[in-house]
């Protein structure tokens, strides 16, 4: 009994010492620690504990980058390696964190077989199916952020796909799961939306040139990107300036799906004031040409604003002026048109949007020197 309560105090010990889990890759996050050969057969993974860090269960397969399947050749995002979870497969890690904090989850995805491939993804009591049908970059690789709330000193994250099909080798291949903690910006006295500027946000893996998405409210009670939600069927993309044309400071969103990726977010306002919307319109500089559009509103205010883009990058600032009706005005982005890259004329693109402000307008200079 004595032994067994000393045990319990190291344990409690260990775990008030572990620090919280704040910004980059998890441990062993991108697979580059593989399982011992012994441990592998074929590029099928046996035992739970042979992958350094993870835990698995199911049909997991180990994969080098260059493995064919068939006429394909897959081909790994970062590193030379990652996994591929089979029918009802899964990868759990249990992560240091502060209880009470939100965290953002971003990881890698590859269909191989399946047309209808979706993950789930959780940290209990969180939980959210990911689809994989609309494939966003031409490589086929796409990074997904999707974000918790952490209600005890450690988080076990689990991405398990519940797919089942005739080949059990088929299923999506993961890579690079990291993880960020996000801190809840605040409105202030020049700007009434939190996080106008997007610079809160998931953690962009450095190795990856495709951004990250951001899923749908309905997929995600939490949204990984502070202030705002995704109100619509698909995703909206999270930009880093290390690869894309970013308007201003070094995150931005693009609006990838028409008028089916749509960000919102509520803010406090006084019925009958004047107030002053603005924000900044481009393109990402990653070949996403013709005209574009992007639609605000207001309440009831609105203004349609058009860009020509030649895909090199570039941007210019808009205005929407109107009378808040309540206490909270909704503010909602969206892209009027479609548009595919016209370098491979497949992947989902959009225009850009960036350093957006709400004020009263009972500052106009402050509004003036900001415009």
């Amino acid at each position: 009994m004595l032994r067994f309560v000393a045990s319990l105090l190291l344990l409690c010990a260990a775990a008030g010492a572990a620090a919280a889990f704040t910004d980059g890759l998890l441990p062993n996050g991108n697979f580059e620690m593989g399982p011992p050969s012994t441990n592998l057969k074929g590029t099928e993974v046996i035992g739970r504990r042979s992958i350094p860090n993870w835990e698995i269960s199911g049909f997991v397969e180990y994969i080098e980058s260059g493995h064919k399947q068939g006429d394909m050749l897959l081909v790994v995002p970062e590193g030379a390696y990652a996994i591929r979870l089979g029918n009802e497969a899964s990868i759990k890690q249990a992560v240091a964190v502060r209880p009470g904090m939100y965290y953002s989850l971003t990881f890698s995805a590859a269909r191989t077989c399946a047309q209808e491939e979706k993950l789930n993804v959780s940290v209990a009591p969180d939980s959210g199916v990911l689809p994989m049908q609309t494939m966003y970059s031409s490589n086929g690789w796409d990074s997904y952020a999707w974000a918790f709330q952490a209600t005890r000193p450690f988080a076990e994250v689990v991405i398990h796909n519940p797919g089942v099909e005739e080949d059990p080798a088929c299923g999506p291949l993961i890579d690079s799961v990291a993880m960020r903690a996000l801190y809840n910006p605040r409105r202030t006295n020049e700007n009434l939306l939190k996080n106008g500027d997007f610079e809160e946000g998931p953690y962009i893996i450095p190795n990856t040139t495709w951004g990250v998405l951001i899923p749908p409210n309905i997929e995600d009670d939490h949204s990984p990107l502070p202030g705002w939600k995704i109100v619509s069927l698909k995703a909206v993309k999270y930009l880093d300036s290390a690869h894309f044309s970013v308007p201003r400071g070094t995150r931005a969103v693009e609006l990838v799906a028409g008028k089916e990726s749509v960000i919102t977010q509520t803010a406090r306002t006084v019925a009958g004031r004047v107030y002053t919307l603005t924000f900044s319109v481009g393109d990402a500089r990653n070949a996403c040409a013709g005209s574009m559009v992007v639609e605000a509103y207001a309440g009831k205010g609105t203004v349609k604003v058009p860009y020509e883009s030649k895909g090199t990058g570039g941007s210019k600032r808009a205005v929407l002026r109107f009378v808040a009706e309540a206490e909270r005005t909704n503010i909602v982005f969206f892209s009027t048109y479609y548009h595919t890259r016209s370098d491979d004329m497949s992947s989902l693109c959009g225009p850009v949007v960036d350093d957006v402000k709400l004020l009263s307008v009972r500052n106009p200079r402050r509004l003036m020197r900001r415009l």
